[in-house]
């Protein structure tokens, strides 16, 4: 009897179409040999065939990274659009902050005994500033 492994994430399973490629795959590598291959062809007599095809490996390069990688099943698009999110749409560095609760009730405390202290100061000095005023009147 045959033994066929079946995964257990069914998630990672990719449909293949043609020559065990999957669309996106036959997409990329097809627009790969449209642009690499004329390229090659037009450009080896002048520049000659190693440096022509140096810069047809580097034209289809990004179409084989974008064909053929992934990480944690988002493809290499998405992957550079959450990197370039986080490196320039959000901030940078996030400090963990917590509120002390402790220092707020303290500072509440001190804010409630200094407000009497502070009214009775004034009242005095309003007193004060007062009477001088009003002998000056008189006189």
């Amino acid at each position: 009897m045959a033994y066929v492994p079946v995964p257990r994430d069914l998630a990672k399973v990719k449909n293949k179409v043609l020559f065990n490629l999957t669309k996106r795959q036959l997409l990329c590598f097809g627009g790969a040999g449209i642009l690499g291959v004329p390229f090659y062809l037009l450009t080896r007599k002048v520049l000659g065939n190693t440096l022509s095809a140096c810069l047809m490996m580097l034209i289809v390069l990004p179409f084989f990274l974008l064909a053929m990688y992934e990480k944690d099943g988002q493809p290499l698009e998405k992957v550079l659009m959450n990197m370039l999110r986080m490196r320039f749409q959000r901030p940078g560095v996030r400090p963990y902050r917590t509120e002390n609760f402790y220092a707020a009730l303290q500072k509440e405390i001190k804010e409630k005994e200094g407000k009497p202290i502070a009214k009775a100061q004034s009242a005095k000095g309003k007193k004060a500033r007062g009477k001088g005023k009003k002998s000056k009147r008189k006189a």
